[in-house]
């Protein structure tokens, strides 16, 4: 649709609901406004009344099917649209699965089919629906044309009382009483606080524009004060220097200055709309888009341009704004839709208890930013901003999932008591931070630390651990929009190194793609059903080799004058693990002959997580200098049981004998090849499930630094050698229960497991 015509259709709309008629003629003569600006033989507005949606209006329907035809969230096309809020184009609407057939409203002979959903704050409220008698798909631009012309209607409609308030009813039925709020955990921890809203409900009441050229000035200063409030926040000394949040602040504020992004405002503004509606209409079509795509990275990076289209509506309507500017004056949990790494990065650290979302993901900036920060943040917390009240009295316990609403004096009690004994257990570690992890029959453990970020590297010194067992490179790569510079990648390597000092670090090789997929990768085309099974680790690094290298130049580099500890993850065959030791070997002569400093000698790994490799081990372990087993993916392949479905919790065992025979069999090969051989996985870190590992011949493990006190204490209490004896036996006893067994040896011996 050209924008005059946009325009025009806007301004006919606007004229029709402000005008003195009926509400029953102005939804018909909208309908038929729709109709005839996109030539449809169809034009049919539903409205959600009573929970259902009722057909208000048509044109090209039965008449009377109007407010008789009725549909449930979910049921039919319509029901479709209005529960997933996202448009659907179909060239032939019976073919959909959920296409439903209504004989009263006549419309057996219109194969065609486009409909968009009314959203009104955030809920579907409605949807606007055209059809044709001839299959054919729908231009972007019309779907783009009935998308602008929903939004307008939702605040008519809304205006003139038609549409279900899904605003105060909620609140207005909800009672005081105690509730608790599932969710997934996000990042570990627990906080008490009162509920503070991370911003108001933003609502577009004025959505057509009578001076085109006045909204494209507002638009423009409001862009302007944006763009200098980011710069300022990211020239803040706290955020100057580097950091794990260098590479998310900058694709943030790649965002905000896309010139592409303010063209399409301006764009719609050019159709007739207000700034404010512009800007939503383009954050809504990208919230579509987004999040539907097949491709994680691109879903996560729907969270930062939702922030800085909320951001730039606050200051373009003069309407206040976030929680953060406004300032936090008590212990808080904050509560939030979705919220952007740079919104977190403005909250005062002091009042800031915790974060929960209704939105979120193991991989999204806001995440990562909040681990590295220790603030415990909880997502996926369904209807949260419904259920909570400003001000409300809140418990969050990340780590069980939960947030508990106006809390019993129980639950504090409980919460007060955890907290206590929490602090009472760090201070007895805390005392073992000296001593070593040697058992009471003199057996050493090597306890060694995950780490990923900058901001992980302190805790070497805290716990005392023995080095770094896995530093995980990827994280870099995750929050990039491109492939990481050589000088950062060559700098965060440089700082891990110092910060380890005499002690060994293991760097794993970038771990990307299958469910880590990152932009700047060419897509495969495809969408993985099983990404854990898929197109990543060394697979991908091997076809992008140009990626793997430049990696290693950094990594070589920053080595000079050490050994460099280097592992490559996901090894399925010897081959694997040969060409891509080439890749390094390569970039280290290169760097010889150019007489560029590099690292004096390279110690090469190979992780096991995919059991085949445990079949060729003989083949491989004559070039490893160690060797690294990743009990969380091993395992899931192993039981064939997927390690995050709950209802598979039963199966995902790490103390079933299979596992333990299985991993027995590659200590045993290992160490006989004298090639060291340690743990990576979470397994390491749970005292009972560490015991059993010791129990068959493992002695070093890397595991979270918040895991290294409890492991410690449980090594310190324990003898081994009898364990190993009884470990033996266990595993050539069918059907022996070993976790019951290895809890019953650990109680006869007081080994401290809690």
């Amino acid at each position: 649709m050209p924008a005059v015509g946009a325009r025009e259709l806007l301004r006919r709309l606007h004229d029709v609901m402000a005008a003195r008629n009926s509400t029953q003629g102005k939804l018909d003569q909208v309908a038929g406004l729709i109709a005839d600006a996109l030539e449809s033989e169809v034009a049919s507005v539903y409205l959600l009344r009573d929970g259902m949606l009722e057909l208000f209006a048509t044109r090209g329907l039965k008449q009377q099917a109007v407010h008789v035809t009725r549909l449930a969230l979910g049921q039919g096309l319509v029901g479709t649209i209005a529960e997933t809020r996202a448009p659907l184009n179909l060239a032939k609407a019976s073919t959909h699965p959920r296409f439903a057939y209504r004989p009263e409203t006549g419309e057996e002979r219109f194969h065609s089919f486009a409909g968009v959903p009314i959203i009104r704050r955030e809920r579907a409220v409605g949807v606007l629906a055209v059809q044709h008698v001839q299959p054919r798909d729908y231009d972007d631009v019309e779907i783009e044309a009935l998308q602008t012309v929903a939004m307008v209607l939702a605040e008519l409609i809304a205006a003139a009382g038609l549409i279900d308030d899904g605003e105060s009813a909620p609140r207005a039925q909800r009672d005081q009483s105690p509730l608790r709020i599932g969710g997934l955990k996000l990042v570990d921890g627990m906080a008490r606080g009162v509920a503070v809203f991370h911003e108001p409900r933003i609502v577009i009441t004025n959505t057509v524009a009578d001076d085109a050229d006045a909204e494209r000035e507002r638009l423009r200063s409001a862009f302007l004060r944006m763009r200098a409030e980011i710069d300022q926040m990211v020239s803040r000394a706290e955020f100057a220097g580097p950091g794990d949040h260098d590479d998310i602040l900058e694709t943030y504020k790649m965002f905000a200055f896309d010139e592409g992004w303010a063209r399409r405002i301006n764009d719609g503004i050019d159709g007739g709309l207000t700034a404010e509606a512009a800007i939503e209409a383009v954050a809504q079509a990208q919230r579509i888009k987004l999040g539907s795509a097949a491709d994680p990275y691109l879903r996560e990076r729907m969270h930062d341009l939702e922030d800085l289209s909320n951001r730039l509506i606050r200051i373009v309507s003069g309407q206040s704004g976030t929680a953060a500017q406004r300032g936090l004056t008590e212990d808080s949990i904050l509560i939030a839709r979705n919220l952007g790494p740079a919104e977190l990065l403005e909250y005062d650290r002091a009042f800031l208890k915790g974060v929960a979302m209704e939105d979120g993901s193991l991989t999204a900036h806001v995440t990562i930013l909040a681990r590295a920060m220790g603030v415990p943040l909880l997502g996926r917390a369904r209807d949260l901003r419904d259920q909570v009240a400003e001000g409300d009295p809140l418990l969050l316990d990340a780590g069980a999932g939960a947030l508990f609403v106006r809390p019993t004096q129980a639950v504090i009690l409980g919460y007060q008591a955890q907290t206590a004994l929490k602090a009472k257990k760090q201070a007895a570690f805390d005392k073992l931070r000296d001593l070593p992890a040697e058992s009471r029959d003199g057996i050493r453990i090597r306890l060694m630390m995950n780490a990923g970020l900058r901001s992980d590297l302190p805790a070497l010194d805290i716990t005392n651990a023995d080095g770094i067992g896995l530093f995980r490179t990827e994280f870099q790569f995750l929050v990039s929009a491109t492939l990481p510079r050589k000088g950062r990648q060559l700098a965060l390597y440089r700082d891990v190194l110092k910060a380890a000092g005499q002690r060994t670090v293991i760097f794993r090789t970038v771990d990307i793609g299958g469910d880590k997929a990152v932009p700047y990768v060419e897509d495969r085309g495809e969408r993985e059903e099983n990404p854990a099974m898929g197109w990543r680790a060394i697979r991908l690094a091997l076809a992008r080799s140009g990626l793997l290298a430049a990696q290693s130049r950094a990594l070589l580099e920053a080595a000079a004058g050490q050994t460099l500890h280097l592992m490559f993850p996901m090894v399925a065959e010897p081959w694997e693990y040969e060409a891509a030791r080439a890749i390094v070997e390569d970039r280290q002569r290169r760097l010889a002959a150019a007489g560029i400093p590099h690292a004096e000698q390279v110690k090469y790994g190979a992780m096991l997580e995919v059991p085949a490799l445990a079949m060729v081990l003989d083949e491989l372990l004559p070039r490893l200098d160690f060797l690294s087993i990743g009990t969380n993916d091993l395992t899931q392949f192993l039981l064939a049981a997927d390690r995050g479905n709950p209802r598979l919790a039963d199966r995902y065992d790490w103390l079933s004998r299979a596992v333990l025979r299985f991993l027995k069999k590659v200590v045993d090969e290992a160490t006989a090849a004298n090639v060291p051989v340690s743990v990576c996985g979470e397994m390491g870190g749970r005292p009972l499930e560490a015991l059993a590992l010791i129990a068959i011949g493992v002695d070093r493990l890397s595991i979270t630094p918040a895991a290294i006190g409890p492991i410690k204490a449980m090594v310190r209490s324990s003898c081994i050698g009898p364990l190993r004896a009884e470990m033996d036996g266990w595993l050539a006893t069918p059907g022996t229960d070993i976790r019951k067994a290895l809890t019953a040896a650990a109680a006869a011996q007081a080994i401290q497991l809690d």
